[in-house]
């Protein structure tokens, strides 16, 4: 009786092991929604092709949990509601992972974790409160965590002004139309400061990165209820980041451990 009961125990383990593999053998083809407007994160190349440290990400994931990958540019705006229609499987563009996208979208653990700041002109000294950004135009990219932080904080006492994208957004600062522009600390100096353009130009006040606006770190979207996706991709971000090669891709765009804490 005792060996029946152990063969009947062994058999629904096997069971049960075969059909988590056969679920996770399923995946073979991953469409990854990026906006490839976002650098040094993710851009598109004057070959057409998307480059950055999430498209590296990506890459590395989809080698580690051996699924191939294709990739599908899509404007900011319309990368959750274009995942929510199938036009791709997944996002991976430096999203956030909140409260409110969570009530539309499942996230992976975070990837990375930066700090959002302020950027001005040279020697404004602006003061990153209410009083001191009183009367001010702030350029925030439509859509982000940093606009929400924007309009939230100092929406009653600035004009908070939108754009499709960041650099929009940083040209207009050039242009002298916007006093401020806040996002990405690393967005902001990979793709403005250390260009020609950002040379008039530094960070002002201190990093942001309050959970109530910034969320939980930078994370995979997935649709609703995408559990085998989800574990795949998690998976993967620990196996990539215990073999070094997250290690590696970091030192290709960083100075620093942009995993955070």
């Amino acid at each position: 009786m005792k060996k029946l009961i152990l063969f009947a125990i062994v058999l629904c383990l096997t069971i049960a092991g075969t059909t988590t593999a056969f679920a996770g053998s399923k995946i073979k083809m991953i469409r990854i929604g990026t906006e490839g407007a976002y650098p040094p994160f993710n851009y598109v190349d004057k070959n057409g092709k998307v480059q950055g440290f999430d498209i590296d990400i990506a890459k590395a994931l989809c080698k580690s949990a051996g699924v191939k990958y294709k990739f599908v540019v899509q404007d900011w705006d319309g990368l959750i509601p274009g995942l929510i229609a199938k036009k791709f499987d997944c996002i991976i563009a430096s999203m956030s992972i909140t409260a409110e996208r969570k009530k539309k979208v499942s996230f992976t653990h975070k990837y990375y974790s930066t700090p959002a700041r302020f950027v001005a002109k040279k020697g404004s000294h602006f003061k990153i409160t209410k009083a001191g950004l009183k009367g001010k135009i702030i350029g925030v990219q439509r859509g982000t965590v940093a606009a929400n932080f924007a309009n939230d904080e100092f929406g009653k006492v600035a004009t908070i002004k939108s754009y499709t994208t960041q650099d929009e957004a940083n040209l207009d600062l050039v242009a002298g139309r916007v006093d401020l522009v806040v996002a990405d600390s690393v967005v902001l100096n990979g793709g403005f400061l250390s260009k020609p353009m950002g040379k008039d130009f530094e960070f002002v006040g201190p990093g942001f990165n309050d959970p109530k606006w910034f969320g939980e770190g930078i994370g995979i979207a997935v649709r609703k209820g995408d559990t085998a996706l989800i574990n795949l991709f998690n998976t993967a971000i620990d196996k990539i980041r215990a073999n070094g090669t997250y290690k590696k891709i970091n030192a290709k765009y960083f100075d620093f451990d942009v995993y955070g804490d």
